[in-house]
């Protein structure tokens, strides 16, 4: 479903000096890989590590330096905004943060509707999508300031599934919740991304949580992928140093999730 292929990502900085030549940096390193339909790939590395840039990319937010970015064999990476909206309504992003996406000015149900235009069967959209995500069928009528963190991320995950999307791109999407509702929102995007059959991309600096929802792991480190397999071959058998670092680093699966050792 998605193709990338050597994907390099440089940035300028001001510079620091008058005369003096604008510093670069290198947030991506001839990145390459596949998501085939139906996986769940997650990306792991630590902050500063390329995710977000990554992620931008994925979304056509952003343009590479150099490299290539196909969806379903076409070509992504220099098109025209006038021209992605096919790829706007089949790949969707729910970030860490909810409340920079929600505006606080609209009612839940017009956020989640958002994205739909004026299909006719928007209420019921809406009312299906509410449910589907854990929500009351009055929660519609509210505002998002009146609802917990893990209840906006909810909302999010209802906004950005309302299109009907292909993949779904969770950046950060737990990393800011406690450690129990971080724990339901986990188990949430895995009910959903099997019930919807969608293609999970999910960016995480946290291993642990990785290996719970995803099938295939691509370890970051620096703007470069430095490992990618099986999620349970990358974290059981690890192949590079860094790779190793980062387990040794995260806490078990059990601590990241709140489960009690006895369960």
């Amino acid at each position: 479903m998605i193709e990338v292929r050597d994907l390099w990502r440089t940035y300028r900085r001001p510079r620091t000096s008058l005369r003096g030549p604008r510093p670069e940096v290198v947030a991506l390193r001839g990145v390459s890989f596949d998501v085939a339909r139906g996986q769940r790939l997650g990306i792991v590395g630590e902050s500063g590590s390329g995710k977000s840039t990554l992620v931008r990319l994925l979304a056509a937010l952003d343009r590479p330096t150099s490299g290539t970015i196909s969806f379903e064999g076409r070509r992504i990476d220099h098109l025209p905004e006038r021209r992605l909206g096919f790829l706007r309504e089949r790949l969707q992003i729910v970030f860490q943060d909810p409340m920079g996406s929600l505006d606080p000015r609209m009612r839940v149900r017009d956020i989640v509707a958002e994205p739909l235009g004026r299909a006719p069967d928007r209420r019921e959209r809406v009312r299906e999508l509410l449910d589907a995500v854990g929500l009351p069928a009055d929660a519609g009528d509210r505002y998002p300031h009146q609802f917990s963190g893990g209840q906006r991320q909810r909302i999010s995950i209802a906004r950005a599934l309302a299109p009907r999307p292909d993949v779904l791109i969770a950046d950060e999407a737990v990393s800011a919740l406690d450690v129990l509702v971080r724990a339901q929102i986990l188990d949430l995007l895995a009910e959903l991304v099997d019930r919807f059959a969608l293609t999970l991309l999910f960016v995480s600096h946290d291993l642990a949580v990785v290996r719970h929802v995803c099938d295939t792991a691509a370890v970051l480190r620096r703007g470069e992928i430095v490992e990618l397999g099986p999620v349970d071959r990358v974290y059981d058998a690890p192949e590079h140093p860094y790779t190793r670092e980062l387990i040794a680093a995260a806490p078990s699966l059990r601590r990241a999730l709140a489960v009690p050792e006895e369960a």
